[in-house]
């Protein structure tokens, strides 16, 4: 079933969130990935995205996040994901994504490792 993206955008002290809702596909991720990019401008080094329950990500979706994550190695930023089904975990630790980002069962547990760093 297709769900229309919904995004939004919030900050907790120096973390900017990410808040996805819907369907991660090559329709939506350009608006992903300008997310991303204005909180990257705006100066904030330390990022979370976090994904509803029941989000879809498909191989467009993991591709633009692996772009993401490298573009975040490159600037120097942290990035966590959260919200993450069982089944999307697996696959983020199959490409590698989780050598870059920790996944976290919940946005405060998320916040409370920026904060170790």
């Amino acid at each position: 079933m297709k769900r229309d993206l919904k995004l939004s955008t919030s900050q907790k002290g120096d973390v900017s969130i990410i808040n996805i809702i819907g369907d991660f596909t090559a329709l939506t991720g350009g608006e992903i990935e300008n997310a991303y990019q204005k909180v990257s401008k705006d100066g904030f080094k330390k990022i979370l995205f976090s994904f509803d329950k029941e989000a879809y990500i498909n191989s467009a979706g993991i591709a633009f996040l692996v772009g993401i994550t490298a573009d975040c190695k490159k600037r120097e930023q942290i990035i966590r994901f959260t919200g993450l089904s069982d089944h999307f975990q697996r696959i983020f630790r199959l490409v590698g994504l989780t050598k870059y980002a920790k996944i976290f069962f919940s946005e405060e547990s998320a916040l409370k490792d920026f904060d170790k760093k």
